[in-house]
């Protein structure tokens, strides 16, 4: 037989095991929140930007060819400036206790489409250290593309400025909280489902109906015990052996 689930059934399986699904929950928002206040270290961002355009003369004012170069060569700029050639020496300036490679998981280069900026985006468990990182990264690029490219068209548009009140961009503890809530329910509502598809003991008629596709001809329901009674007074009731010469009635 095809077996079919209702919504109401459905809900009769939440109802009956919400204090399971609430428990996981529960338990999932407070490990998260612990882990992202206590556990993990804060990380803070820093940004400078870049401008990629070379110097013009009379004839080269707006011309569109020159600017399309420009932004051609940004896509080439990104790979340069997280290269060995830039991130040695910007290790070696600041002298920082890691290697370029480490270095390079920390910087981010992004550039819109068509544009002649591009960002550099700098992560690091210190906002100070973030931003001389970021800006040593842009200053020792700035000196090196003309070495390396032959073309001196890089200016530094904004440099990275290290704030009063700065705030981490990871961990996000607010989000980290509803990400582990929606997983906690997912997993409460399906762990639910596993126990009452494991569940296999009959419980009411109507499983025996279901299972066994015959009608239920009657039920022995369940007889409780009648309680003795207590403090029940009984009648004083006396007999008195009759003496010799004594006749019942005198």
């Amino acid at each position: 037989m095809e077996e079919t689930i209702s919504l109401r059934e459905l809900f009769a399986v939440l109802r009956k095991r919400l204090w399971l699904i609430v428990l996981i929950t529960i338990i999932a928002a407070t490990v998260s929140a612990v882990i992202s206040f206590f556990v993990l270290t804060p990380v803070y961002e820093s940004k400078t930007q870049i401008l990629v355009n070379q110097a013009k003369n009379d004839q080269q004012l707006y011309n569109p060819q020159v600017v399309q170069t420009n932004v051609q060569l940004i896509n080439t700029y990104n790979d340069i400036i997280t290269s060995p050639a830039i991130l040695d020496k910007v290790v070696k300036e600041l002298k920082l206790d890691e290697s370029a490679q480490s270095l390079k998981g920390q910087i981010q280069v992004t550039s819109a489409q068509d544009s002649q900026v591009a960002q550099i985006v700098v992560q690091d468990t210190s906002a100070k250290r973030a931003t001389e990182i970021a800006n040593t990264t842009a200053s020792v690029f700035q000196k090196q593309v003309p070495k390396l490219m032959n073309v001196d068209n890089v200016k530094i548009l904004s440099k990275a400025a290290l704030g009063e009140n700065l705030s981490p961009v990871k961990p996000q503890p607010l989000l980290n909280v509803a990400i582990a809530i929606v997983v906690g329910l997912m997993v409460g509502v399906g762990l639910s489902f596993l126990l009452e598809y494991l569940d296999n003991t009959l419980k009411t008629e109507q499983d025996i109906e279901n299972i066994l596709e015959l009608p239920v001809m009657g039920i022995v329901t369940t007889i409780k015990d009648v309680p003795k009674a207590t403090n029940v007074q009984r009648p004083d009731i006396t007999a008195r052996v009759p003496q010799r010469g004594e006749t019942f009635g005198s």
